[in-house]
């Protein structure tokens, strides 16, 4: 399975889209890289990384490698690819999280960020 693909889909968001990164592709050592490179820029500890289903359970299970368990300090949210935001918005609402309560993290954003959500790797 290749990371990047040229394909028509529809994202989580109903954007018609020609290209796909196809996060399924990584595995689970490269996922432990991954949370490893973000940890070198998230300096602010975290209790626990709870990863956007289905896209971000990995990079969650893999960023817990790294969280204190204090319940004083906040939460991680996490996804693997960030296109418009509307899969952070929609699980912050859902699991009534307040985002200046909350880290985000994804690995790739398709855009800038504008909302508070930082990304490993983003595309002009």
């Amino acid at each position: 399975m290749d990371l990047f693909q040229k394909v028509d889909f529809i994202s989580h968001a109903g954007i018609p889209m020609t290209w796909k990164i196809e996060c399924d592709a990584i595995s689970n050592d490269e996922w432990s890289a991954l949370a490893k490179m973000i940890m070198e820029y998230q300096t602010e500890p975290f209790r626990a990384a709870i990863g956007i289903p289905r896209g971000g359970s990995p990079l969650g299970f893999a960023l817990n490698a790294y969280a204190t368990d204090d319940p004083n300090h906040k939460f991680l949210i996490c996804d693997d690819v960030y296109t418009t935001g509307t899969s952070f918005r929609e699980f912050l609402e859902q699991e009534g999280h307040a985002r200046e309560d909350v880290y985000c993290w994804t690995v790739f954003a398709r855009k800038p960020t504008t909302d508070g959500v930082r990304a490993l790797f983003t595309m002009p």
